[in-house]
């Protein structure tokens, strides 16, 4: 019995391993953000996001001493300045995901001799 349970357990961990990085490829998310949502973006959450961020390198300056001793600089950055400069400066206007919007796609011919 003891055996059949894991088998069983295996053979549930390996279609999981299996499955798993499908599904990160097979939802590819193309945003088309509408006017009024990049009016929004332009309008409040860019300043709020730019407030945030410094406020987030004051915290950032202030708590970083306790980070370095607790051994979370890392993750401290990451979450007080990173994060928001990201949302705020990196974010295409009015996207709610971090990160450039690519427009062309580039694809390499291989030259055949």
């Amino acid at each position: 019995m003891h055996s059949k349970l894991i088998n069983l357990c295996k053979t549930v961990l390996l279609a999981l391993v299996l499955v798993v990085p499908s599904t990160g490829w097979s939802n590819t998310v193309e945003e088309v953000p509408s006017p009024l949502a990049m009016t929004g973006d332009a309008i409040f959450v860019r300043p709020a996001m730019m407030v945030v961020t410094v406020l987030g390198g004051v915290v950032f300056l202030v708590s970083s001493p306790f980070a370095a001793l607790g051994g979370n600089i890392d993750e401290s950055w990451d979450q007080l300045v990173s994060t928001p400069f990201k949302t705020t400066f990196v974010r295409c206007l009015g996207c709610t995901m971090n990160g450039r919007k690519v427009t062309t796609v580039v694809q390499q011919v291989e030259e055949s001799e």
